[in-house]
């Protein structure tokens, strides 16, 4: 009998996929995982762990199965926590779930399991994977198209790939839902969770004012008219100009006028919206740069603006990851459909290796192009690969 354990987070989905396992036959032992011992920062009415802990330890004892409480806040502090303090330090946005599954999921919980003698470890993500005819493993997205979480699980590898099952992959959520209901499981009508992975709902400048102090800049408001995007909208998109497309537009206080004052640039996002804090504009002002060496944050009107919105994107080459361990290029071209960002409909592209970097280019401006987020390409149903963004 093959032993799996799964990761309950005290959530309906992964609750699921332990019984599946169990009517599938399979030896199952439930392990919750504690990654998060400051509470200062977390909304605990919107997720405390002490509350998912037991609802885990319940569905255990319904499903009859074993349970324990395994603390990697160590590993995700070291992983995970200090990972986001350094981007955001940098101007970037990092994608603390996207690292959470490559580095605690699928690394240090599943050593752990291994430990306890597994054979697999099983989460309740929306995702299916399949075997090839070469023995290799492919991600492929849940049949779910409104909870797909193939992207969180973008930058795994093959040998994580192999030890890991999602059954709850080939189901709807609603169908989720109703096992639960019928196995009148704790979990039932309990609401999705959100924020990190295993750690609950944080307030974002809280967490961040434990390392970031607060410093008092200004924001600048960018005009729609500079020369540098009447270039960049003359350029012809194509492969020829792909690095041109991709690079990143540079402003200064002098370009632009000041319109408020921020508590610090590295707290916000390029295309954020929400906490600027700017009235009396004909139409909303969104992020268009951030400026974390001279505390400078950019803005424009309206999300049509051109600082916001580019046809090309590039891509650390350190980062890049093929699930297959495959770079599926033909003349140095992939035609694939891209997302940037978790829940943005897959968007046509092509990639494109250039003299040792690799680009994106897509067939209409992408709004946000956000540094340090991840780019994940299928074909298909199919995760191929990803890489954190660059620029």
């Amino acid at each position: 009998m093959k032993r799996v354990v799964v990761g309950l987070s005290g959530g309906v989905d992964s609750s699921v996929a332990a019984h599946l396992l169990v009517k599938e036959g399979y030896e199952v032992i439930g392990m919750f995982m504690r990654n998060w011992h400051d509470e200062s920062v977390t909304l605990s009415d919107e997720c405390p762990w002490i509350e998912d802990s037991n609802d885990a330890l319940l569905v255990a004892q319904q499903l009859g199965i074993p349970f324990q409480v395994i603390d990697l806040s160590e590993s995700y502090k070291a992983r995970i926590v200090d990972y986001m303090f350094d981007e955001y330090q940098r101007g970037r946005t990092p994608n603390p779930d996207v690292l959470c599954n490559r580095e605690i999921k699928f690394d240090v919980f599943l050593e752990a399991a291994m430990k306890l003698g597994a054979d697999f470890v099983a989460t309740g993500h929306y995702c299916r994977k399949s075997e090839n005819k070469d023995g290799s493993y492919s991600l492929l997205a849940g049949i779910d198209k409104t909870k797909d979480q193939s992207y969180f699980l973008c930058q795994i590898t093959q040998n994580q790939l192999s030890k890991a099952l999602f059954p709850i992959g080939h189901l709807e959520k609603q169908e989720v839902r109703r096992i639960a209901m019928e196995l009148n499981l704790v979990t039932a009508k309990k609401k999705d969770s959100q924020g990190l992975c295993f750690v609950g709902k944080i307030s974002l400048p809280l967490f961040l004012q434990q390392k970031l102090k607060s410093k008092v800049g200004e924001i600048i408001e960018i005009p729609n008219d500079l020369t540098q995007f009447e270039v960049y909208n003359a350029l012809t998109i194509g492969a020829e100009n792909v690095s041109l497309l991709a690079a990143p537009f540079t402003y200064t206080k002098d370009i632009g006028t000041i319109v408020g004052q921020h508590q610090g640039a590295y707290y916000f996002t390029i295309g954020q919206r929400k906490g600027l804090q700017i009235g009396g504009k004909p139409l909303p002002s969104f992020i268009i740069g951030v400026d974390t060496k001279n505390n400078l944050l950019y803005t424009g009107q309206s999300e049509l603006h051109n600082g916001l919105n580019k046809y090309a994107l590039k891509l650390e080459v350190n980062s890049i990851n093929w699930l297959n361990n495959k770079e599926l290029y033909i003349n140095n071209q992939l035609s694939c459909r891209v997302r940037i960002r978790y829940r943005q409909p897959l968007q046509i592209a092509t990639l494109h290796r250039v003299n040792g970097d690799v680009f994106i280019l897509f067939s209409k401006k992408q709004k946000g192009i956000t540094p340090g987020q991840f780019a994940a390409w299928y074909q298909g149903d199919e995760l191929l690969g990803s890489g954190v963004i660059e620029h």
